[in-house]
């Protein structure tokens, strides 16, 4: 039995792997991201800014069992093939939206920049080299700024960038305009649970409309191999 709806990700773009660790892994690493701020849940007087910037650059205690959550490889084997896929080290950048402030305007229809360069730029690629771990590290409901995502966007934006190399503000106009058709979905969900995305699915920010600041790591994985149609996982298999 899969510990991931396979046929809904090739659908959809995108699959939710719940409880990927427990729920207090991610509050542990929620409490240390507090800490790295300077801010305090206790203290909403303080919450000045819409959107701040933390990160997990170690892969440390809590952290590290996020990342190297036995479920998470499973899923990961299940959708990118065993040892099609990079072991990362750390969750990276962790974005904190705060509420009841003028939203950033950073919410833009995109995908994320997903091949390397040889001039160490990462740019949106037909063939690309990364897919797109979202970790929740608070509870995220409808109104908790969840990250919007269009629901079979991904077909699109593999039609739009077929053969081409392009810098990610020129394609998240390209892609925003191919899938604007597209049904929404929501990254709702508990610490602990992790939304596994397509590189080629469309997705955006959202405005905060709740009253806890919302925790979600933005963790990109390295593939073996460039996704192409022509591949035998599920990245290919939704392409093709």
């Amino acid at each position: 039995m899969s510990i991931v709806d396979i046929d809904r990700f090739v659908a959809d773009g995108f699959v939710k792997l719940e409880a990927a660790s427990p729920r207090e892994v991610g509050d542990a690493a929620r409490a240390l991201l507090w800490r790295q701020t300077g801010l305090s849940p206790q203290d909403p007087g303080a919450w000045r800014e819409p959107v701040v910037w933390a990160a997990d650059l170690t892969g440390e205690g809590p952290f590290g069992e996020l990342i190297r959550s036995p479920r998470l490889a499973e899923a990961l084997d299940e959708l990118c093939g065993a040892g099609g896929w990079v072991p990362r080290g750390s969750l990276g950048n962790v974005p904190i939206r705060f509420p009841h402030l003028p939203p950033a305007d950073d919410r833009g229809w995109h995908i994320d920049a997903n091949a390397a360069q040889p001039d160490g730029r990462y740019l949106c690629s037909g063939r690309p080299e990364t897919m797109l771990l979202l970790v929740l590290l608070s509870e995220v409901g409808p109104d908790d700024a969840p990250t919007r995502i269009r629901v079979g966007s991904h077909r699109d934006a593999a039609a739009a960038l077929a053969g081409r190399v392009m810098d990610p503000f020129e394609a998240g106009p390209l892609v925003d305009a191919a899938s604007s058709h597209r049904p929404l979905a929501y990254a709702t969900g508990r610490p602990g649970d992790i939304y596994l995305v397509h590189p080629f699915t469309v997705h955006a920010a959202d405005e905060h409309r709740g009253d806890e600041p919302r925790f979600m790591a933005q963790a990109p994985v390295f593939l073996t191999e460039p996704v192409s149609p022509e591949g035998g996982n599920a990245l290919a298999q939704a392409i093709s």
